[in-house]
């Protein structure tokens, strides 16, 4: 059964006849299963839009949060190795679990002697403060060895899957409008806006490919600006009693405006949709989850950190690893959306592959994947060198960004004397890399920078080489 429309019934807002009819009909005419069964009437678009953004509540109990006590004390426990005297609002705020858990959590810790009271301001527990006892410290430094992992309260697997779910990259709708919008800045054929606009409203994967030095990096990137709203993610994730560490601050950028959250459990942070590029550097480790055998936890896989965003594989072909063992990786996930993940005690389990997927590279596809992994992707765009036209604007644009004054004479001898004696092909970052050329050679002189014969004279024999 469609997975949406599984909870979408669970959430009582269509029924099973329903789904099937949606279903059918999307068989027969395409398009998405939310826009059919809006489309038939069985649901309104308004109630679909609150599902997709449903978030999930603040837990008030131990069993909406889905961990044991048993698992929130040692991890209390760990935090306050090495705080000295604490609060209970400042073990809430480290651990992102509400106040009547923490709570909760310190008076059985209290009960056991683990932890003690201080002093306080008042009669109420929450103003109390807090240490661990001398029994409490060996305890907690015995857990810090079976595991170093101290942040928030993880989430569980099936709190994950469903929240990247409600979250799916092929919810996102994205117009004509602002495809042209966020291109502007680049010089680009109306045919292949046309292309790319669909690919990404598709949520499927792209495979952009073509000479060198055209554009294929700057419109992937473009496409990561391009894709709306903010998601949800964990902090980190519990499987079969292990921890997956999934925010990445490096990768993942927080919304800063305080109040975004309201009440939403504070175990997600609310980003930007991820946009993860990967180059040369990719590996199939890291592929997959990293246990770091000194920490003692996990560190989520690219394609985890990527999900309900955009993953980038930029110069395609020239990673470490051979590209057909990438593509057979990955076969199984581009097809059925779903990915497979190991941990180092044998559990094997899966996670949603939700995210859009753009190969970028300057070799023939066919030199680098087979015929069934090319019908995996249903969109293959070819960037290719621009045309004289293209290549006049580009330049013109390029002066203008940099306060150089175009020179209509001076870029007819360079596209003359160089470009069609020599017979090199016009490339869309030749115009960048010439007016660096030029700024480089103004400032050493100190000069204004200026379009001259002089300068494109200097500027190609630096830049270029006879292959």
């Amino acid at each position: 059964m469609n997975q949406l429309g599984s909870r979408l019934i669970q959430e009582g807002l269509i029924t099973e006849q329903e789904l099937s009819e949606a279903l059918e009909r999307q068989q027969q005419q395409g398009g998405r299963i939310g826009q059919n069964l809006v489309d038939l009437g069985f649901v309104k678009e308004e109630d679909l839009q609150r599902f997709f953004q449903a978030a999930p509540p603040i837990p008030t109990t131990i069993e909406e949060t889905g961990l044991d006590m048993g698992f929130i004390t040692e991890l209390i426990m760990k935090h306050t190795l090495f705080m000295g005297e604490f609060k209970l609002s400042e073990v809430a705020e480290r651990t992102k679990l509400s106040m009547a858990i923490t709570q909760q959590a310190i008076e059985i810790l209290r009960r056991d002697k683990f932890v003690e009271v201080t002093g306080g301001a008042g009669y109420a527990s929450i103003t109390y403060n807090f240490k661990q006892t001398d029994r409490g410290k060996e305890w907690a430094t015995e857990l810090t060895n079976l595991c170093h992992y101290v942040g928030p309260a993880p989430v569980t697997l099936d709190a994950y899957r469903r929240m990247v779910e409600i979250q799916s990259v092929k919810n996102v709708i994205v117009d004509e409008e602002s495809v042209k919008k966020a291109f502007n800045h680049l010089i680009i054929t109306e045919d292949i806006l046309k292309r790319l606009g669909p690919a990404m409203s598709s949520g499927r994967a792209i495979f952009l490919y073509g000479p060198p030095g055209n554009g294929k990096t700057a419109i992937a990137e473009t496409i990561g600006r391009i894709l709306p709203d903010t998601v949800l993610i964990p902090y980190a994730v519990t499987v079969g009693g292990q921890i997956i560490n999934v925010f990445d601050p490096v990768n993942h950028f927080p919304i800063e405006d305080s109040g975004s959250q309201g009440n939403i459990d504070p175990r997600w942070v609310l980003i930007k949709r991820p946009v993860i590029i990967t180059g040369g550097e990719l590996n199939m480790r890291m592929l997959d989850l990293d246990f770091n055998s000194i920490s003692k936890f996990y560190e989520a896989s690219l394609q985890m950190k990527a999900n309900n965003g955009l993953f980038i594989i930029d110069d395609f072909g020239r990673q470490q690893i051979d590209p057909q063992n990438l593509l057979n990786r990955w076969i199984v996930p581009l097809d059925r959306r779903i990915d497979f993940m190991n941990l180092h005690t044998g559990m094997k389990f899966s996670i949603p592959f939700d995210m859009l997927v753009i190969f970028s590279t300057n070799l023939e596809p066919k030199s680098l994947v087979d015929e069934a992994f090319l019908r995996r992707i249903h969109y293959k765009i070819k960037i290719d060198h621009p045309t004289e036209r293209e290549y006049y604007a580009i330049f013109k644009l390029v002066c203008r960004a940099n306060g150089v004054t175009f020179n209509q004479e001076v870029f007819e001898y360079l596209v003359e004397n160089y470009y069609r004696k020599l017979g090199v092909d016009f490339n869309a970052c030749h115009p960048r890399d010439i007016i660096e050329h030029v700024l480089t050679n103004s400032r050493y002189h100190r000069k204004p920078p200026e379009l001259t014969r002089e300068n494109i004279d200097i500027a190609w024999e630096n830049h270029f080489v006879d292959m």
